[in-house]
């Protein structure tokens, strides 16, 4: 069995991260995600998450592609996840290039283009916008 790896936040769960999903399974048979905890993203990231890690985990645990969900408790833990889980490959989005070549020694690494127009961020901005401006979440 191949097992593939991939790591992220995925707040706001939307058509990219469905397409990152579905592009890392098919270069596998078992894909696990190791999601980033509310505890990582504030304390490293300096990131606050709309919904909780357990919301988030549930999404993901929903999504057909994604056979575990995993804590991402610290950037360090990506050689240790490789080895304790015997994953083939790595995965991870093109904005992270390079960043995660020191695994190749452990493990094929590939990092997928993004889906071009869309991110979480650009969908918060998007949203602070709209209601700024009073408008409703469809104008």
């Amino acid at each position: 069995m191949k097992k593939v790896i991939t790591y992220g936040t995925f707040d706001l769960l939307h058509y990219g991260h469905i397409n990152l999903l579905r592009r890392a399974k098919e270069l596998g048979d078992y894909l696990i995600v190791a999601l980033s905890t509310d505890e990582f993203n504030w304390n490293s990231k300096s990131k606050k998450c709309y919904f909780s890690y357990e919301k988030r985990k549930q999404l993901l645990e929903a999504i057909r592609y994604v056979d575990l969900v995993i804590p991402e408790e610290s950037w360090e833990q990506k050689l240790s996840d490789v080895k304790e889980f015997r994953v083939d490959t790595f995965v991870m989005g093109d904005d992270w290039e390079g960043k995660f070549d020191f695994l190749k020694e452990h493990c094929e690494v590939i990092y997928l283009s993004r889906t071009p127009d869309i991110s979480t961020t650009q969908i918060k901005t998007n949203l602070s916008a709209k209601k700024e401006k009073g408008l409703n979440c469809n104008e």
